[in-house]
């Protein structure tokens, strides 16, 4: 997408604590593939507090345009090719002679690339910076994008593509705290958002022209036409993007760093919050999976360039992100969380009747409902973690884009047992249980409450 994800929260989190909601910040969530960005990092959380804050960038300094669209430029190259090769399932399950199961792992291998390499080369940008380590992340991912399609073999593929997974994890390791060490606080969450755009523009594009390049010249030459846009788009950012000025290195501490993750991982809402955003992606990555396979199938029978052009629902997506805040208000963050299960589920339901115009409704409300559930999830996450907000956010994403393997991989394996209803009983079992979590934490924090009245009135 994804996504988001970044920034200011809705506040402390859907399975959530005894606080009344507060009045909601705008939630920059995530792109439909974006998931999170890596959140605060050190020079945000520093900056925020120090006088070096009215030196960074603002709108109308000469840097600051041009930093808004390298990073729009690094989001829409980097969302393109990790999803590059989704729309394309089919034609490669054709051409390789690959079940669905066998051949979704040329997407599962790419974000579980991404989730394993998430956390290390956060801790990298930190000490060698995150303008350099953009760089490296992208050009290597490009790199291995344009050996792809020359891949021999179903194995091969999957491994340069898990590589290539690894590689693009730079990307929402560095990118949010590049932003929060060079622009103004008051400005971030504008430049943010250009960010977010990128994500959106490029995970739905990269598929679009992939599937109608695929079409007419094949899906190794589709593949080779989202490596070399995302190619110009390297170029581009490395050329708009200004250098580091507020960026300060620290040294790599394995033990702090694993004393903090642990810490994170021993916060019952924390760990609540990752487990929501991976079942939510557990749906979001079956479905667009696998729904390439059921569109070509002889009761639909759509071309290759059409089922790349039904990823233009993600829009839907950003535009469920962008209202997320207004929604939170009125919902409540547990409200909200339910909402985007209720909407999910629905849209799971109505996908099962063979009609184009149903399933396509039915891909509607599944993106809103997860954009609904991933945007309170993933900007809770900040909001919660008082201290390594970087790390933190990157465990989120370490549960998304694991939950994007397991739904693609999952979801994929029943369909081709089970076909399209038992990929939509898979993800539905996921929502259930995301209902459990969600109201799990609902009653952990009644408990809470009760017992602070009880030690209060003591």
């Amino acid at each position: 997408m994804p996504s988001a994800d970044t920034g200011a929260s809705a506040g402390a989190g859907a399975a959530a604590d005894s606080r009344p909601d507060p009045t909601p910040e705008p939630i920059p969530g995530s792109g439909p593939d974006g998931g999170p960005g890596s959140g605060p990092g050190r020079g945000s959380e520093s900056g925020r507090d120090s006088g070096q804050d009215t030196s960074k960038l603002s709108p109308g300094d000469p840097g600051h345009g041009r930093m808004r669209l390298a990073l729009f430029a690094a989001g829409l190259a980097t969302f393109a090719l990790l999803y590059s090769t989704q729309a394309l399932l089919p034609e490669i399950s054709r051409d390789l002679h690959a079940d669905p199961g066998l051949a979704s792992w040329t997407v599962s291998g790419a974000t579980i690339g991404l989730a394993v390499a998430v956390l290390p080369l956060a801790a990298l940008s930190e000490r060698f910076g995150r303008r350099r380590m953009l760089t490296v992340s992208m050009s290597v991912a490009v790199a291995l994008a344009l050996a792809v399609p020359l891949a021999p073999d179903l194995g091969t593929l999957i491994a340069l593509r898990t590589l290539q997974g690894a590689a693009i994890a730079g990307v929402p390791a560095s990118a949010m705290a590049y932003l929060a060490d060079e622009v103004r606080g008051k400005h971030l969450v504008g430049a943010t958002g250009l960010f977010v755009a990128g994500n959106s523009v490029g995970g739905m594009s990269g598929r679009i022209l992939s599937g109608w390049v695929t079409e007419a010249w094949g899906w190794r030459i589709g593949l080779a036409a989202v490596a070399v846009a995302s190619l110009l788009c390297v170029v581009a950012f490395r050329l708009l993007a200004p250098p580091a000025r507020h960026f300060r290195p620290s040294p790599l501490n394995a033990r702090a760093l694993t004393r903090t993750v642990s810490a994170h991982l021993h916060n019952p809402l924390l760990v609540r919050l990752y487990a929501i955003g991976l079942l939510f992606m557990v749906v979001f990555g079956g479905v667009y999976t696998v729904i390439g396979y059921r569109l070509v199938a002889a009761s639909f029978g759509l071309s290759q360039g059409l089922v790349g052009s039904v990823f233009v629902i993600y829009l839907v997506g950003a535009a469920t992100s962008a209202t997320a805040g207004k929604l939170n208000a009125r919902l409540g963050r547990r409200g909200l969380i339910y909402a985007g299960i209720v909407t999910a589920s629905s849209g799971l339901l109505l996908s099962l009747a063979d009609s184009l115009v149903a399933v396509v409704a039915g891909l509607v409300l599944i993106t809103a409902g997860f954009f609904a559930g991933h945007a309170v999830a993933s900007g809770s996450v900040s909001h919660t973690a008082t201290e390594g907000r970087a790390q933190a956010s990157a465990l989120y994403q370490m549960a998304y884009y694991t939950g994007s393997s397991l739904g693609g991989a999952l979801g994929a394996a029943a369909f081709a047992a089970g076909g399209w209803e038992a990929t939509v009983a898979l993800t539905l079992g996921a929502m259930v249980l995301a209902a459990g979590v969600t109201y799990f934490g609902t009653r952990s924090a009644a408990a809470v409450h009760r017992r602070r009245l009880h030690e209060a009135r003591a």
